[in-house]
């Protein structure tokens, strides 16, 4: 899945391509993108206004089209918004005709991919209120911050990273890179971390974040940039996906367990095991559907 720096480095490419340009016709070619709203319903919301900018919450992409009125996307799993595409374009889901010839499209393999338009600033506001928590780079994030939003939480601190509500935007790549920097299990109780702990882990989140952004994102199947490039994260990987694999701080073989339902990577000597770690699995499938935003 598409995770902060994947959609913000596909929000860049964008956004001054797209700033000011008017929708002539958007086409959906798939009624289940917008749904509920009918595909006629949506087009006739969404054609003739203009991209005033393309901004981002988390995981979504926010498309600015004037007089309050947004289209908030979410790319899911297999979603890619590519401009100008050469050639032909498969798994195409929308597509926005824009003036001076230029297309935007969306597509999807897997069809999980969503949009949805919101009329009104404090709608925005409300839409994202229950779904994310605090953005990693908005200079809220500290390990004080981090701290009193894991506190009394009994799931392992990966699925803490993993749930939308409580910081915005990191998904299994991040979690388990800004975990490995901090030489945390990604089975410790979330709540239970030292405050040394907490400061660095919200330092090495930003780290991870960080480093994804300047690779242009990880390609591990179909995330592409809006020119259709891969990005390069995948290549600088410390632990994710690289299993059987020396550890870059000790040499240890990289392990692969899974946490929260997810595949997670770690070194067990850098990060070592807690005990109780095998009670934290009902915990973090009591938090599982939070982390889905």
């Amino acid at each position: 899945m598409p995770e902060l720096p994947e959609v913000e480095t596909i929000r860049r490419q964008l956004s001054p391509a797209l700033a000011g340009k008017r929708i002539e016709r958007l086409e959906v070619l798939d009624p289940k993108w917008g749904s509920p709203i009918a595909a006629a319903e949506l087009a006739l919301l969404i054609e003739g206004r203009t991209i005033e900018q393309l901004g981002r919450r988390g995981k979504y992409l926010i498309f600015d089209l004037g007089n309050e009125v947004f289209l908030v996307c979410h790319l899911r799993m297999t979603g890619n918004f590519l401009y100008d595409a050469a050639g032909d374009v498969a798994y195409q889901r929308a597509v926005f005709e824009l003036e001076g010839g230029h297309a935007l499209r969306f597509t999807d393999p897997r069809r999980f991919g969503t949009a949805e338009v919101v009329a009104g600033g404090e709608a925005l506001d409300e839409y994202f209120a229950g779904r994310l928590g605090i953005e990693p780079f908005s200079g809220e994030l500290d390990g004080a911050t981090l701290r009193s939003l894991a506190a009394d939480k009994k799931t392992s601190i990966k699925a803490f990273l993993l749930d939308q509500r409580a910081v915005a935007g990191i998904g299994n790549i991040y979690a388990d890179e800004a975990l490995f920097r901090a030489e945390v299990h990604p089975m410790r109780q979330a709540g239970r971390l030292r405050p040394a702990q907490y400061e660095l882990l919200a330092a090495t989140i930003q780290q991870a974040l960080q480093a994804g952004l300047d690779a242009g994102g990880a390609t591990i199947d179909d995330f592409r940039h809006a020119d259709g490039l891969y990005g390069s994260f995948q290549d600088e990987f410390l632990v994710h996906r690289r299993a059987g694999e020396p550890c870059p701080r000790c040499g240890n073989e990289v392990e692969k367990i899974v946490v929260a339902g997810r595949g997670t990577y770690l070194c067990a000597r850098c990060q070592p095991r807690p005990r109780g770690a095998l009670k934290r699995r009902a915990a973090d499938r009591a938090s599982h559907s939070g982390r889905q935003q």
